[in-house]
């Protein structure tokens, strides 16, 4: 059996965002919306990301696309052999590797110009990177909205004449048109309704088959993020707590913040019931985050170790299972005791 293939791995990427200086302040105000996140994503699975709103979740994904610059860390890309720095490319080799690293965003609407008819989005971004003739463009513009199932003519329309499933399908084919590898896809059906959520997972789960497509899908929802994944990492106040293959999590979860997001999910069986896990308190403030682990304010089997040292994310079993929690792992230092 061959050796799966990281066709992107994330080493101890951190993104901090710096406010203005305030008058009496030493130092401007700073949040860091993604805190030290490592893994790698495999050539042609689903990663899920998951995790409560503000957790850091889109500003990873939009990190990984380039769209926000990481303040620290390293980002690979495997291209084609190739491992590329993608915090260390020039103009020319960052231009080209877009075409290849795609997004799919959680509005589709804002993603589309009101003015601009589907044409006239498609072609844009295809004449930029020079894919084919005009003819040629039109014709795989074609192609690309029958492949979600919308028929070619929509082509001449507008953004507004379309419901937000059929402009979800649209932003799907215009990041597949490009030819990508690798497509991050951003809460990309918590907008839509849960008869047409199913009907777009089924699509991109095909459209992974057929073009032999790499997903990193984002979302606050567990139970969409289970039956789109292979692995899924939770995340929670921008560092990852828990990685672990999608069909293991359900039974072998480790994390207590895994588990609170787990007992959440509705049993979709008449007069079967399950223990809801309520977690005391609210998110911490990023702008002021607790010292140690930051799930011990609201952690109901918290330590005292878990109030002064933060856990690093360890692998637990063999299977590739990680969790950063101290349930598990000794504390790499232990704080001194207070005389």
């Amino acid at each position: 059996m061959s050796e799966k293939k990281a066709i992107l791995t994330l080493e101890h990427v951190s993104k901090e965002y710096t406010g203005s200086a305030k008058l009496f302040k030493k130092a401007p105000p700073s949040v860091k919306a993604v805190s030290d996140v490592s893994f790698s994503v495999n050539e042609g699975e689903t990663f899920g990301i998951v995790g409560e709103s503000g957790c850091g979740k889109t500003t990873l994904g939009k990190c990984i696309v380039r769209l926000h610059p990481p303040t620290a860390g390293k980002m690979w890309y495997d291209d084609d052999g190739r491992k590329l720095d993608l915090m260390q490319l020039d103009q020319d080799e960052s231009f080209r590797l877009r075409q290849k690293l795609q997004i799919i965003f959680q509005d589709p609407y804002a993603s589309l110009n009101p003015m601009h008819n589907i044409l006239e989005a498609f072609d844009e971004p295809l004449r930029v990177h020079k894919l084919g003739s005009r003819e040629q463009r039109r014709e795989k513009i074609a192609e690309m909205l029958r492949e979600v199932n919308l028929q070619p003519d929509y082509m001449y329309r507008y953004p507004g004449e379309f419901s937000g499933g059929q402009r979800q399908r649209i932003c799907i084919a215009k990041a597949l048109a490009m030819q990508p590898r690798l497509i991050v896809c951003d809460e990309p059906v918590s907008a839509l309704d849960v008869s047409i959520q199913a009907q777009i997972m089924n699509l991109m789960r095909r459209l992974q088959r057929d073009y032999k497509l790499t997903y990193v899908f984002i979302a606050h929802d567990l139970s969409v993020v289970q039956y789109m994944s292979d692995r899924i990492a939770v995340m929670y106040l921008g560092k990852v707590v828990e990685i672990s293959k999608s069909e293991g999590l359900h039974t072998d979860y480790k994390h207590p913040y895994t588990e609170s997001l787990l007992s959440a999910v509705p049993i979709p069986i008449y007069g079967q019931k399950q223990k809801r896990i309520i977690l005391e308190g609210d998110v911490p403030s990023p702008l002021h985050p607790p010292a140690g682990c930051k799930f011990h304010p609201r952690c109901r089997r918290c330590m005292e170790v878990c109030r002064h040292v933060e856990p690093t994310l360890r692998p637990v079993g063999t299977d590739g299972h990680m969790v950063a929690c101290h349930l598990y792992h000794e504390p790499e230092e232990i704080p001194p005791k207070n005389e």
